[in-house]
């Protein structure tokens, strides 16, 4: 046996598997994807062939780049099951059949070296039924490895061994899960659904029943159901029209067929009409001709979102809710109480799908944190059933169920008005089934900036930004105001904080933990500015963001930038001046001021030119980086992964990319300390620019933009300003073009750019609806 994976077997091309092969071809490691011989047609290979292909033309992309997609080998069972035996992982994804499964492992147990891993998708078969009449090498190999759809970007992976599993395996198949294919593990019980599927399913079946049992539309129960609860935008329905309506009978009928006699997802099954007779025509969603929404094409060419009726069946436009009562937005228990509708509603959700969570620990799962992070992982909530219980208070959630004559699960009645969560000494803790209070351990490696903000004070803090004490002499700069924006606050405590670091630490990391690294500069405080012409504030802070990123580019010590999400406009300018980048590999980056109006105007111009000058792949002379860069940012790219962004140019050849996004500060730190020992700071680039012949080749290729539609009149003006930036201005192919020049240019390009009506109303346009203006 050996301790690594360095190939991975996959078998079953649907949706699932070939997703799974991707997530491993994502990692860089080979796979072997292998399907059934299709009955009709010449190709033996062509269902395997047939998922790549789609994959490499799917949105959102399975793979992180095309180049991923070459380590997919393809083939078929037939001809080619014996190739697993070079695997070090089998991992099986077929129909949900216990008989198709019991088949397979039966061919695989006669080829399959001792101790190559086996494990399986399944999401509703129990484990012991699985291994019926294996023996027991082939007992000792096998686990369940329960993915979520999308494989790609669903970071929850749920994890099944029984008694005859051998550690060894089962710990090399969760490094390998972790590290290279970025899942966060956790640990289930063999019972019917696992955790996620099992609340997940029983939440969503009460959501709908009391939807209709209490007269709601679909847009007040996505509203009353949705945010306020922590639930992603898409609500209750949206969320199942994404997932497929026709799904949820097919897991109704497999878990009803598995759990125990007197389970409460009994009592959520009943006829549901208007489901069968969506299904049936094909409203299965957003993969079918709709769902609970919809969008009608009108003859103009025009759309507009419609609902269904849930009393009719019939589908009319989409109705906006009136707004809850603003406490109920933001605070649970205001909700839950909130008289009439909203709050019966939030009381039919939260007080079965509570309680049912509660009844899953010591069943499910061995305590509430794997329950919170399965939910939160898996339905993306943004809190996990027992943080939710807490937002309530566990002992007036308890107290309300008696009232109501409905049963208080034992661990309610444990916790009495104790919270199942608690930080003492800095530590987080959760309450345990036996009432006492454990840690909350992480995975070996695991650094979280959560988890350092419960047990220290930051070392400088403003309304924006803060820098934190991370260990060994690093320091962490992490932004805090909304989308992670950027403002004269941000750019102040950066310089404080190299000033500090200078002289008290050894290293800076440029870190955070939101949703997105950073949306770039404060676009609303930008246009209050511009709304009572105060040019000389934007003026301030353009020429504050030039400073205070040259700072950070010529600090006496190493920075590490380490984005997750979006890092956009001024986000992605940071990046490009930092000595290194340590990027998550869902990292979507770009300089994107075009879209607004706008130029880059804290350096990113220049050092991106830098970069792809500096490149191997990039054509020596002064016109291809140029061309390039003004390619890029004036068509507004953004990567699509980290791994594009290197071909890109935002991220060098030798930048770093963690798969797991709780490794991340990790890895940015070591990545830092590395660079310590004997650091100088980098010396100031040297420009050869184009000048005139290159912007008259810019203006050129604009120009037929615009003449097949593609680039508006306005486009054509920014582009314009962008090229007398990247090509130097006034000066000429012969002359040096130093770093400073460069800033002067973007600085009288932005100023220009946001004088202009034209970007003003693109900027309001961008912030009202979040969507660019084509003027």
């Amino acid at each position: 046996m050996t301790d690594t994976i360095n190939k991975v077997c996959v078998i079953g091309a649907g949706v699932m598997g070939a997703g799974i092969a991707a997530q491993v071809a994502n990692a860089g490691v080979p796979v072997l994807l292998l399907d059934i011989v299709p009955k009709d047609g010449g190709d033996r290979d062509a269902i395997a062939k047939g998922a790549v292909a789609k994959m490499l033309k799917t949105e959102p992309a399975p793979f992180m780049s095309p180049a991923a997609a070459r380590l997919v080998e393809t083939g078929n069972i037939e001809d080619h099951l014996d190739k697993a035996a070079e695997c070090d992982w089998i991992v099986e994804a077929v129909v949900e059949r216990l008989d198709i499964k019991q088949a397979l492992y039966a061919r695989l147990e006669e080829l399959k070296r001792s101790g190559t891993a086996v494990s399986s998708n399944t999401s509703t078969i129990p484990l012991g039924h699985l291994l019926e009449g294996r023996s027991e090498q082939f007992r000792q190999d096998f686990l369940i490895t329960h993915f979520f759809n999308p494989p790609r970007y669903m970071r929850l992976i749920e994890i099944v061994t029984s008694d005859h599993t051998d550690a060894g395996v089962a710990a090399k198949v969760e490094q390998f899960v972790d590290h290279r294919m970025g899942k966060r593990i956790v640990r289930a019980k063999d019972t019917p659904g696992f955790i996620a599927n099992r609340i997940g399913t029983y939440w969503l079946a009460v959501a709908i029943n009391a939807a209709m049992d209490q007269g709601l539309t679909v847009e007040e129960a996505d509203q009353i159901g949705g945010r306020p609860m922590g639930v992603p935008k898409t609500g209750i329905f949206g969320l199942i029209d994404l997932v497929g309506i026709d799904l949820m009978p097919l897991l109704a009928k497999s878990l009803s067929s598995t759990l125990p006699e007197g389970d409460a997802y009994f009592d959520t099954i009943r006829p549901l009409p208007l489901v069968d007779r969506m299904i049936a025509e094909g409203f299965t969603g957003r993969k079918g001709k709709g769902g609970f929404y919809r969008l009608d094409r009108k003859p103009d060419g025009t759309k507009a979102k419609q609902a269904i009726d849930l009393k009719t069946g019939e589908y009319r436009a989409e109705k906006k809710p009136e707004r809850l009562p603003a406490r109920a937005e933001k605070d649970l228990a205001a909700l839950v109480a909130t008289p009439g509708k909203v709050g019966d509603y939030a009381w039919a959700i939260l007080g079965p799908v509570l309680s049912y969570a509660a009844g899953m620990v010591g069943e499910a799962a061995d305590d509430v944190v794997a329950i919170d992070d399965a939910m939160k992982l898996g339905y993306n909530w943004k809190f996990g059933p027992f943080e939710l219980i807490d937002r309530l208070g566990p002992g007036k959630l308890a107290e309300r169920l008696r009232a109501e004559g409905k049963p208080v699960p034992a661990l309610l009645e444990t916790a009495g008005d104790r919270p199942f969560y608690r930080v003492v000494d800095g530590k987080r803790q959760y309450l345990t089934i036996g009432g006492d209070y454990e840690d909350v351990v992480r995975a070996e490696g695991v650094l979280l900036l959560e988890d350092i903000k419960l047990r220290s004070e930051p070392l400088l803090k403003n309304g924006s930004a803060a820098a934190w004490d991370v260990g060994d002499g690093v320091v962490a700069f992490e932004f805090t105001g909304k989308m992670n924006a950027l403002d004269e606050q941000v750019l102040t405590l950066l310089q404080k904080t190299i000033a500090l670091v200078k002289s008290q630490y050894k290293a800076l990391v440029i870190y955070n933990e939101g949703s997105n690294f950073s949306a770039g500069a404060n676009l609303g405080l930008a246009m209050f500015a511009v709304n009572i012409a105060a040019w000389g504030e934007v003026d301030k802070l353009v020429v504050a963001g030039q400073q205070a990123y040259k700072a950070l580019k010529y600090a006496p010590f190493p920075v590490v930038a380490a984005p997750a999400g979006m890092a956009l406009g001024g986000g992605c300018e940071i990046l490009l001046h930092a000595d290194a980048i340590q990027a998550h590999a869902e990292s979507y980056i770009g300089l994107v001021e075009t879209g607004v109006g706008l130029v880059p105007g804290w350096g990113g111009n220049g050092e991106l030119i830098d970069r792809l000058a500096k490149s191997p792949k990039m054509p020596k002379g002064p016109m291809p980086a140029v061309m390039k860069a003004f390619e890029t940012i004036s068509t507004a790219q953004v990567s699509r992964s980290a791994a594009l962004a290197k071909d890109l140019g935002y991220l060098r050849k030798d930048d770093g990319i963690t798969m797991n996004r709780d490794r991340l500060l990790a890895d940015a730190k070591q990545k830092a300390l590395s660079l310590v020992e004997g650091y100088q700071p980098p010396e100031k680039p040297v420009f050869r620019l184009p000048g005139a012949a290159g912007r008259v080749a810019f203006s050129g290729a604009v120009a037929d933009f615009a003449k097949k539609g593609v680039a508006t009149p306005y486009d054509v003006v920014v582009a314009g300003r962008l090229a007398n930036i990247v090509t130097g201005g006034e000066a000429d192919i012969i002359d040096e073009v130093s770093e400073d020049q460069l800033l002067k240019l973007e600085r009288a390009a932005f100023m220009e750019s946001v004088k202009d009506a034209r970007t003003q109303a693109r900027v309001e346009h961008m912030l009202e609806t979040g969507k660019p203006l084509r003027n």
